[in-house]
């Protein structure tokens, strides 16, 4: 066995236990499932190429953090930020009006539980991942720009030392420190409180969507509005139209959404640290229930406060669901 393949695997052996957590700091940068993925591959490449110049000054994971960061610093160079529709500064949109699509626009795009670590088996560590990926903060970063984003994230949820980032972004402590507060005081104005967030595996949550699904695949709007608080946001990209408040979200059920009773059918996934569904919608023509939307919900207080739509067979396929329900999954 020669020397350079024992090189290959032992980094192999001692860098693919990151792989998960690097990719989850990629997709809190990018906002992308896909670009994370792409940089994630990169990151690696670089690593490996690296790998018989790593001195071990610091730890193979600190080693990679900075690696993984620096290719999205470059990545975000050239990438415009990944919105929600609530994030283009427009008002909320009159059910009674048609929808408005910007496929043009990169939206935020949902990330699997699997993917991002955040279905971790240790309850010690789970709630932690999911505070740390959910939807509301991968939009609110969006808002940072790219040297903010990467201060916040490093410090606040990687709990790296001011000087340990000053050394990789070849800044001093206090120009990071002054960084971190200009970060921490625009994402409070755009971030919603997470601590009041309801854990997905409580059981009030599953009571919750047990009701959810029910109410859904009978499209009795009625009885999904009394599971929505007052203010619950609706999005659906890529339609820039998105609504505010229980009344008019029901209106848009009502006379927008398409389908009626036993049209839909919905398959429970996991995004984000938090609780969704794959719904499937009944093909008129075949009969088939086909992919429709992919939704990421937010449940706070004992009612659902946020629901994000991402629309299309795509979505599908990054959590793994197949092409028509009941159907064998992606390949």
């Amino acid at each position: 066995m020669t020397t350079g393949t024992l090189v290959d695997e032992d980094f192999l052996r001692l860098a693919d236990p990151y792989r998960r957590e690097i990719f989850a700091h990629c997709y809190r940068m990018l906002g992308s499932t896909h670009d994370a993925e792409d940089l994630v591959q990169e990151t690696y490449l670089r690593a490996w190429r690296g790998y018989g110049n790593f001195e071990g000054r610091s730890s193979l994971r600190t080693w990679l953090y900075g690696i993984a960061t620096n290719a999205c610093l470059t990545a975000l160079k050239v990438r415009e930020r990944r919105p929600m529709p609530t994030g283009l500064g427009t008002s909320s949109s009159d059910p009674k009006d048609d929808l408005v699509s910007r496929p043009e626009v990169a939206w935020l795009e949902p990330a699997p539980d699997a993917m991002t670590g955040a279905d971790a088996s240790d309850p010690a560590t789970i709630v932690t991942a999911r505070e740390t990926i959910r939807l509301a903060l991968i939009a609110a970063l969006q808002h940072l720009p790219a040297r903010q984003r990467v201060v916040l994230i490093l410090r606040d949820v990687l709990a790296w030392r001011a000087a340990e980032v000053a050394e990789l972004l070849e800044l001093s402590t206090a120009a990071v420190n002054s960084i971190l507060q200009r970060a921490r005081a625009q994402l409070d104005k755009i971030a919603p409180d997470r601590e009041k967030v309801t854990e997905p595996d409580s059981r009030e949550a599953r009571e919750l969507l047990d009701r959810y699904v029910s109410a859904f695949e009978a499209k009795d709007v009625p009885a999904l509005v009394e599971l929505f608080d007052t203010d619950i946001v609706w999005e659906m990209p890529p339609y820039a139209s998105w609504y505010a408040g229980a009344e008019p979200v029901g209106r848009h059920l009502a006379n927008r959404c398409p389908g009626g009773p036993g049209d839909f059918r919905l398959v429970a996934i996991e995004a984000n640290g938090q609780p969704g569904f794959a719904l499937y919608l009944r093909d008129a023509s075949s009969g088939k229930f086909l992919p429709f939307t992919l939704q990421v919900l937010t449940i706070t207080g004992g009612k659902i406060t946020h629901v994000a739509n991402f629309m299309g067979p795509a979505m599908f396929r990054s959590f793994g669901q197949s092409d028509e329900f009941g159907g064998p999954p992606p390949s």
